[in-house]
């Protein structure tokens, strides 16, 4: 049997277009002799639409697009992702997380996803009831498993044990020939590989083939990265699709001799295409066509300006450098020679004469007080200021360039270098800054290897280096990881061999700037644990450590 996987990059909301989408999906995996289609979860609606599902025209015409779809479907099934009403007249969440079976111009059968994540980015249970039972379709001599993603995670790939039920073992319990799969399962680092190790270890267990179809694209801060897969019973990876990209497969699950060897890319490799995917998504499905971002000469925004480049074309991005008194020529020649490589537009614009006249003006309040760090916080806001100018003159998004590391512990200015509306590597550690940018450079110079090489600085004073104030990133990035994404105790951390005035420092400075990070533009997430959807801290609150 061919069974074709659409692995498509929906908008949520669209569902003209997202039915386009799966239509066109449909047809190639018919010309490629299918006789089954599998799309990914939500497919029709677009995941995770949230709050959207409450508006009163959201399901119905959810509901509307699916009659449609099921009256261009013939004698080959699709099988979609939805959103469904749950009967009034039964208490619960009023909608469900539904998978719909077309077959024949009809929806011969429904399936409700039967277990609702509700916790890191998922909100599952906020919006939708669960499925009371887990029943095959029969089909075509076939008796057909379908879940809906989170249904088909084993307890022990989570971080604890989370449902008193187990979708696959009772599908398998009723007798099934074949296991499908409806994802919507975003990427971090790592993802990837665990899944495929996960589908391996289901398949064996379960005995039959699995068809994992997972969504692709960025919605938000989350990006979905595909890599459908299909495995044998035996545990046997048939297909790996391509990651961060559209794509369509069709495969014979049954097949034995349809086996892929599978390589793995390396980390930045992952993270390069993530961060173009979820950058270009956010920019066109916002309906933006160009962005602007500002070019210090430092590492954080030569990579954000590379990121940027290759999402939306050269064309499309306008950097400007605005050196200060405090800025060094090198960084001013460092911004120019990697708009020369990357062929974007560059333009120089000084702050000083605005930098003195906002100081003048502020003189007499001033008066008898020392320069410190309100008048390094001043160059940051004028920046900010002459980069929103140039974004709104001419509609281009504002992308903001800070790193994890410096947004963690309160490293930047708010409405000054955290003005803009993404915030590209707000997940990246500064360690994996340059990780990145070095690979980014493995074949020739694209970021100034300068850029790279010199000790980071914000420049706001006289020979100022980032740390003069901030511990030797490695160890900061170490203290925080354990602190931010494993939620240790600063007790924890200390007994893991790290000095404990550094521990408390790094805490504090986390615990403070909540109020800051609430108020960052949002950022693309591809680390196990980002600051924004997934990290729901109080800003105002007494618990240390």
């Amino acid at each position: 049997m061919k069974i074709g996987i659409a692995q498509i990059n929906g908008v949520i909301g669209d569902f003209p277009g997202n039915a386009k989408r799966l239509l066109q999906a449909y047809r190639e995996c018919l010309d490629q002799g299918a006789e089954l289609v599998i799309s990914p979860e939500l497919s029709l609606a677009g995941y995770p639409p949230r709050d959207l599902v409450f508006k009163s025209r959201f399901v119905p015409k959810c509901l509307q697009a699916l009659d449609y779809l099921a009256g261009e479907i013939k004698e080959v099934p699709l099988l979609v992702g939805y959103v469904d009403h749950h009967e009034r007249e039964r208490p619960g969440k009023p909608f469900r997380n539904a998978a719909a079976f077309l077959h024949r111009g009809e929806i011969a059968a429904r399936v409700w996803k039967t277990l609702l994540p509700t916790y890191d980015v998922f909100d599952e249970r906020r919006y939708f009831e669960p499925g009371e039972s887990c029943e095959p379709i029969l089909w075509n001599g076939l008796r057909l498993g379908v879940t809906i993603c989170e249904d088909i995670w084993p307890e022990e790939y989570l971080e604890r044990p989370l449902y008193d039920r187990d979708p696959v073992r009772e599908l398998c319990g009723k007798g099934i020939d074949l296991l499908l799969n409806l994802s919507a399962s975003p990427f971090q680092l790592g993802k990837p590989e665990t899944r495929r190790e996960m589908m391996a270890g289901i398949a064996k267990e379960a005995g039959v083939p699995v068809i994992y179809a997972n969504a692709v694209g960025g919605q938000d801060q989350l990006v979905f990265d595909g890599h459908s897969l299909v495995v044998h019973g035996d545990g046997r990876v048939a297909v790996q699709m391509p990651g961060f990209e559209e794509a369509v497969r069709v495969v014979d699950p049954f097949s034995e001799s349809d086996v892929c060897p599978v390589e793995d890319h390396p980390a930045p490799a992952q993270l390069y295409r993530a961060l173009v995917l979820g950058l270009r998504d956010y920019v066109r499905k916002c309906g933006f066509r160009s962005v602007c971002l500002g070019l210090s000469g430092g590492i954080d925004s030569a990579l954000t300006a590379v990121l940027a480049a290759e999402a939306l074309g050269p064309e499309n991005v306008h950097g400007l450098t605005m050196p200060s008194p405090f800025s060094s020529g090198g960084s001013v020649d460092d911004s120019i020679q990697l708009a020369k490589n990357l062929g974007i537009r560059c333009d120089t614009v000084p702050i000083a004469a605005t930098f003195s006249s906002v100081k003048e003006a502020m003189a007499p309040l001033f008066a008898g007080t020392r320069e410190d760090v309100t008048e390094e916080n001043m160059q940051a806001r004028i920046r900010g200021l002459y980069l929103m100018s140039l974004s709104n003159k001419f509609g281009h998004l504002l992308l903001t360039t800070g790193n994890k590391s410096e947004l963690a512990v309160g490293y930047c200015t708010i409405y000054g270098d955290m003005c803009g509306g993404l915030a590209v590597i707000s997940d990246l550690p500064k360690m994996r800054v340059y990780e990145l940018s070095r690979w980014i450079n493995r074949e020739r110079e694209i970021i100034p290897w300068n850029t790279i090489d010199k000790p980071p600085s914000a420049e706001l004073r006289p020979d100022q280096k980032d740390q003069d104030t901030l511990p030797p990133y490695e160890i900061l990035d170490a203290i925080l990881e354990l602190y931010v994404e494993q939620h240790l105790s600063p007790e924890e951390i200390v007994a893991r061999g790290h000095e404990e005035h550094l521990v408390r420092w790094i805490q504090r400075r986390v615990d403070l700037n909540e109020w800051k990070r609430q108020q960052a533009a949002p950022g693309i997430r591809v680390t196990s644990k980002a600051f924004g959807v997934g990290r729901r801290m109080p800003i105002v609150q007494g618990f240390a450590g």
